[in-house]
């Protein structure tokens, strides 16, 4: 059995939202872990792009478009059923494939918010102007967000971690691709 879902380039402001972790029932629903805790884009965006898997079986190569019908979150993970996947032997050739959305349709996020694929690459400066370096990724802790910078110090790329909340964070600004904050080298 081959997939039977069309090919396509993957959009320029593509972004990894998830991975198909296996089929779900009999009638082509399949599994869906999320890259983050509030998978808004995997619900915004009615196309979605599959590249096979990094490790593991690959049972397609390409970029591949995947029509979605219907998804919804279901206990820890989504639940998603497509076009052109009548039924679980083909959900189940899905199995590890990288979902990717186009960046433009994301949910528009409230005020003061941010999706962390728009940090990633912002330059951070303090009060005083020192560079404290740039947001190479971000962990969220339980109760608040941390900022993982990189930084060169003695010729070594060195980390450095801010908590993303109020009180040190000044100002975001994407277009600038700048995050001024209330923070000291030493800390």
């Amino acid at each position: 059995m081959t997939l039977a879902l069309d090919a396509a380039a993957l959009p320029a402001d593509a972004v990894e939202v998830g991975r198909i972790a296996d089929a779900w029932g009999i009638k082509g629903w399949f599994k869906v872990l999320p890259y983050s805790a509030s998978p808004e884009a995997l619900f915004s965006s009615k196309r979605w792009f599959l590249q096979p898997a990094e490790k593991g079986a690959k049972t397609f190569s390409g970029t591949l478009l995947l029509k979605i019908k219907e998804a919804k979150e279901h206990s820890d993970a989504v639940v998603a059923w497509a076009e052109d996947v009548p039924d679980r032997n083909m959900a189940e050739l899905l199995k590890g494939a990288r979902i990717f959305v186009p960046r433009s349709s994301f949910p528009t996020p409230e005020t003061d918010e941010y999706y962390w694929v728009d940090l990633i690459g912002l330059n951070v400066l303090n009060r005083e102007g020192q560079d404290m370096g740039v947001v190479h990724e971000l962990l969220h802790t339980g109760p608040q967000t941390v900022l993982v910078l990189t930084y060169q110090e003695d010729g070594k790329t060195k980390e450095r971690m801010i908590p993303f909340v109020g009180v040190y964070i000044d100002k975001v600004d994407l277009a600038a691709k700048r995050i001024d904050v209330d923070w000291q080298a030493e800390y």
